[in-house]
């Protein structure tokens, strides 16, 4: 039995405006704020590590 790795390359990666969406409906819903572990935060990040890595 083979175990999957955890970093595993989405078949999509996450674009800058997936990542500001999300982040912008997140902070919509918490009242303009954005928790630094939250998922559209993780979206960004990678958001900005795809668009760093395509340069």
């Amino acid at each position: 039995m083979s175990k999957k790795s955890s970093t595993q390359t989405p078949k999509t990666p996450m674009t800058k405006e997936a990542a500001s969406r999300i982040q912008s409906a997140t902070a919509i819903k918490d009242g303009g704020q954005v928790a630094k572990d939250s998922f559209a935060a993780i979206a960004q990040r990678a958001a900005a590590k795809n668009s760093n890595e395509n340069k």
